[in-house]
């Protein structure tokens, strides 16, 4: 048994799981869609192996508390990222203001074999936004309102950023780069009900001066627009980008290449129905992460700093009274000659 133990916990078997960890870190790097969770898993798991078997058969490790504490916070922190791997989710979402979140609109969606979250449960409302910028259009701080169940009947308002992320049901909404403007229209056919929708337009500021974007109305040709927009914006000096206090007018061509100015609440005939640009609204960019082992992982790192504390503090202190007794005994050897002496 011991040495089965001895042989796992070889470190040529580190090195193979260490090796293995690399590619399967090079083959994960930013996430590519397709990549098996398992690329990291299985490195991950042998290593877990090869570590406990460390614990269990090194009298070196198992037999110093502090450095046996640091093994076993390094095993959990180990395994514990495993079971990240199986068990996370990630994605993103754009959502109009006004809107609530709908887990069928995640796009870019990752998640391992073994995730069971309550996404079904998470519910919130996209409400304004405003983003600050400095000369030389840094961004600086998003701040986006949105609106969660108060459990009373009622809404609670939160503030989500960058930084900020808005926690329900352990998933953890962060805001990006990605956000822009979005007209509000109702396409009014001849025949049929009307539908009210919005289409959103390119990032902004990023896509300033390509506000387009195109849509088919149910049963008739596509419409391509185009949208011109005052918000104030200024390169050279301090603004912020609220969505509210902007404007924006609507340039509608269609298949004929006929050309249309709209100015929110106007409309226009066109092929089949009639076009109302209701109003300028905007959309917001979200990333979403989950990983229940987060916490965990937190207090595995600090088990691993107190071992690793208490085993340095120990070396250092034993050093330090060896030094001391050496210097006693050497005092007291010179006592001892000079006794003589006289």
């Amino acid at each position: 048994m011991m040495k089965r133990l001895r042989q796992l916990a070889s470190l040529r078997l580190t090195l193979v799981g260490m090796g293995l960890l690399g590619v399967g870190a090079a083959l994960s790097y930013d996430n590519p869609v397709g990549t098996p969770a398992w690329v990291l898993v299985v490195p991950l798991a042998l290593l877990s192996v090869n570590l406990f078997a460390a614990i269990l058969s090194n009298p070196h490790i198992n037999r110093r508390g502090g450095l046996l504490l640091f093994h076993i916070g390094l095993l959990l922190i180990v395994a514990l990222a495993a079971v990240g791997r199986l068990t996370h989710m990630e994605g993103r979402i754009e959502l109009t203001e006004g809107t609530a979140f709908a887990a069928e609109d995640l796009t870019e969606v990752r998640q391992g074999p073994w995730h069971s979250g309550a996404l079904d449960r998470v519910e919130f409302v996209q409400g304004p936004y405003t983003v600050d910028y400095t000369a030389g259009m840094a961004r600086g701080p998003t701040r986006s309102q949105v609106m969660i169940p108060d459990g009373q009947g009622g809404w609670e308002r939160r503030t989500v950023g960058d930084d900020t992320p808005l926690v329900l049901e352990s998933y953890r909404f962060y805001t990006t780069f990605n956000k822009g403007f979005a007209p509000i229209l109702t396409w009014i056919p001849d025949q049929g009900a009307p539908v009210t929708g919005s289409v959103h337009m390119p990032p902004y500021p990023l896509f300033e001066h390509r506000q387009a974007n195109r849509w088919t109305p149910p049963g008739t040709e596509e419409i391509r627009f185009w949208l011109q927009l005052e918000t104030g914006m200024d390169p050279a000096a301090d603004w912020r980008l609220d969505p509210v206090n902007s404007a924006g007018v609507l340039v509608v061509r269609t298949a004929g290449d006929r050309r249309v100015e709209l100015r929110p609440g106007e409309s226009q005939r066109l092929d089949g129905g009639v076009l109302r640009y209701e109003r300028l609204s905007s959309w917001m960019g979200y990333k979403l992460f989950y990983d229940p082992t987060l916490q965990w992982l937190f207090v595995a790192a600090m088990i691993a700093v107190f071992g690793l504390a208490a085993h340095f503090w120990r070396k250092f202190g034993a050093v330090q009274a060896y030094s001391a007794a050496q210097e006693a005994a050497k005092t007291k050897a010179a006592d001892d000659l000079g006794g003589k002496a006289a």
